[in-house]
């Protein structure tokens, strides 16, 4: 097998083409929750730096706070998404709380509607949300 290191640059491209990817659909979701909320300055770009930069800054807050003050990081976590998606969209606390929950309601709701069009099963469904 002489080329067998293209093997891993190929499974490299696959990595990152299935992260962005996962990023795209999850600003997806968290843009139209912010359409539907009324955040005036709600794009795709803006849902797609505040997925990556909540889900970076609040795993490293989570993180530091998890090592000295255990019971607070996941919640510290839970504030700085909140934060970052604050900043990002440039909208206040309520805003912000309601996109974020809004786009969990709509993943669940499309993920349902999957189900039902029989695109995807109730296992299926189980092993994603990690039941």
């Amino acid at each position: 097998m002489p080329y067998w290191h293209a093997m891993f640059f190929g499974m490299g491209a696959v990595a990152v083409l299935a992260f962005l990817l996962a990023l795209f659909v999850a600003a997806l979701f968290l843009w139209m929750a912010a359409k539907l909320i009324g955040i005036r300055d709600a794009s795709i770009g803006r849902a797609m730096v505040a997925i990556l930069g909540g889900g970076i800054l609040g795993m490293i807050v989570g993180a530091l706070f998890g090592i000295f003050l255990h019971p607070l990081g996941p919640i510290m976590a839970f504030i700085t998404e909140l934060w970052v998606i604050k900043v990002v969209f440039n909208t206040d606390w309520l805003r912000a709380f309601l996109a974020w929950l809004l786009s969990g309601v709509i993943v669940v709701l499309v993920l349902f509607i999957l189900v039902i069009l029989g695109l995807l099963t109730f296992g299926a469904l189980g092993a994603l949300a990690g039941i």
